[in-house]
């Protein structure tokens, strides 16, 4: 059996990486309203992938409040996409005695 990522297992944190895979980078007001998470449990999960090397974080000062901005880093890529094809490999139905997936399941379909 693959082994997880323990950091990346944890289901917010998943979601974090994901949506900074598909948006390249993204504020942190942003990741708060779209994982619709508060502002402590989604600060405590970026300091989590940020030790780990998984994301990085751009502060911006300019007009107003300060910004932050998180992306993905190499590192957290790769260890998304080792993730995401574990739990794919942990989800595989054994079609070839069947022939076909059971009934009401889903097919797995994530592309990275």
């Amino acid at each position: 059996m693959d082994n997880l990522d323990a950091l990346l297992h944890q289901p917010l944190r998943t979601q974090i990486a994901a949506y900074l895979a598909g948006s390249g980078e993204a504020a942190f007001s942003e990741l708060r309203r779209e994982l619709a998470v508060s502002d402590g449990n989604l600060e405590s999960h970026l300091k989590k992938l940020i030790a780990a090397g998984y994301v990085t974080v751009r502060k911006e000062s300019g007009e107003g409040r300060p910004q932050s901005y998180y992306a993905l880093t190499e590192a957290g890529l790769a260890a998304l996409r080792v993730y995401v094809a574990a739990l794919q490999r942990l989800l595989a139905f054994d079609t070839a005695e069947s022939g076909s997936l059971p009934s009401g399941a889903l097919k797995p379909n994530i592309a990275m």
